[in-house]
């Protein structure tokens, strides 16, 4: 055959005759030599001169039809590549010759080491596959994109742990000891998930970006176990107004004692009053909040703070309405001070709360921050505080469309329903 330009051009392969006619009688069909490149295969067929013929590629998808289609797929590919998939190595000559023949042709021919592990399952401890240093830490710094501080020292964590027990080696080796190490060294099955999680993430990473799909198959090397998870009924922090009160009595006695000033047992008393009435997160959204808005929100018949979406976990804006007795702790803190200012000392009363160790009533353990929010959920069962009006306070379980979508506050209902519970509630000391 020769091309428009007087070069002569190897037929292709739907141009090649299936089989051979010499004075008419037909002869045995050309010999075929298969080339399997991972993703399908290449066809050939020897010249009658020894040389293979240019051949022609078939992906994996043209080769593997539906069962109900199958008659229209050429019987001699069908039949190649049931043939192809029982090769598991060919011959170095019928490589070479091959190689010969399309030297030419952009598409790369394997060579014998790779096509000896072409559609092998991964079983040999021997390294297969690597990845360097940089590529985990590429790809760390990707995945910290954006997120808060813990889960970004969770990633580090994750990343240094692949390293350390990998080397940037993958293979069954180096991922089962990863897996075991992390079982071991983690009691938490929500830890055992984070570091396998993000060992098996960045492995599709690598298959992906590499387009090398071996790095996924892996993956089962690090599965999590199998286990039955206990659920429990109720927190073991069983949190009651007594033990609030048994707090503020501690920060009072401090005082009286003078191991802190009298503007400091303000300050943490009106930390306390306030977390426990209405239940805000302390880390997320307390420790945010300004003097300016306590002194807006005390401007009304009606006070009503007004929490913004960068002081709230879950970024809602909502108002929380505040309780009398914690207007009169509010006000004994305001005085003079800047409108810019936090309104709390958060991380003094934190670390006083810490080597205090005041006890609680009804488990075994310490006072700590995050209980003032527990006992405005479990008082609030006591109380039997509005389903709707208690969610939108404290910002827990408002999702789905009629929050998005329906529901919207005003300042005013949410603070009259709000006091129709909480008003006979009191804190005493």
């Amino acid at each position: 055959m020769v091309a428009d330009d007087g070069e002569k051009k190897l037929p292709t392969f739907k141009e090649l005759p299936t089989s051979a006619k010499s004075d008419e009688n037909e002869k045995e069909p050309p010999e075929t030599v298969i080339v399997d490149y991972g993703g399908g295969i290449i066809v050939h067929s020897r010249r009658p001169d020894g040389s293979l013929d240019e051949g022609h590629e078939f992906s994996t998808d043209e080769l593997i039809p539906d069962e109900d289609e199958d008659a229209g797929v050429d019987e001699r590919i069908r039949k190649a590549w049931k043939k192809a998939k029982k090769i598991k190595t060919l011959d170095v000559e019928t490589l070479e010759a091959a190689q010969d023949i399309l030297e030419a042709d952009s598409r790369p021919l394997l060579s014998a080491e790779r096509t000896q592990k072409t559609h092998l399952p991964v079983t040999s401890d021997a390294p297969e596959l690597s990845f360097s240093k940089s590529d985990l830490d590429n790809y760390a710094a990707l995945r910290k994109e954006k997120l808060a501080k813990k889960s970004q020292l969770w990633i580090d964590r994750d990343a240094t742990e692949l390293w350390e027990f990998t080397k940037g080696e993958v293979s069954q080796r180096s991922l089962t000891t990863l897996r075991q190490n992390v079982l071991s060294k983690y009691q938490s099955a929500d830890s055992h998930s984070k570091v396998l999680s993000f060992a098996t993430s960045f492995l599709k990473f690598l298959a992906t970006t590499r387009s090398e799909p071996r790095y996924q198959s892996f993956s089962p090397y690090l599965e999590r176990p199998k286990t039955v998870k206990v659920r429990k009924n109720v927190t073991e922090r069983i949190v009651i107004k007594e033990d609030i009160e048994n707090v503020l009595r501690y920060i009072r006695n401090a005082e009286e004692h003078r191991d802190i000033s009298a503007e400091r047992s303000a300050h943490y008393a009106a930390f306390i009053t306030f977390g426990a009435f209405t239940g805000q997160r302390t880390d997320a959204t307390m420790k945010k909040l300004t003097v300016g808005q306590f002194r807006e929100a005390l401007q009304s018949d009606k006070p009503v703070l007004t929490v913004k979406p960068s002081q709230d976990k879950i970024r809602m804006e909502h108002y929380v309405p505040l309780h009398p007795q914690v207007v009169k702790a509010m006000e004994a803190v305001l005085g003079d001070r800047k409108n810019k200012e936090s309104a709390f000392g958060y991380h003094s009363f934190q670390m006083w709360l810490k080597r205090q160790k005041i006890p609680m009533s009804h488990f075994k353990g310490h006072f700590v921050l995050g209980d003032l929010r527990k006992f405005a959920e479990q008082q609030g069962d006591v109380i039997e505080w509005e389903p709707t009006n208690r969610a939108y306070i404290l910002t827990h379980g408002v999702s789905g469309v009629q929050w998005s979508h329906y529901k919207h506050a005003r300042p005013e209902p949410v603070y009259d329903i709000y006091m129709k519970y909480w008003g006979e509630v009191s804190l005493k000391i």
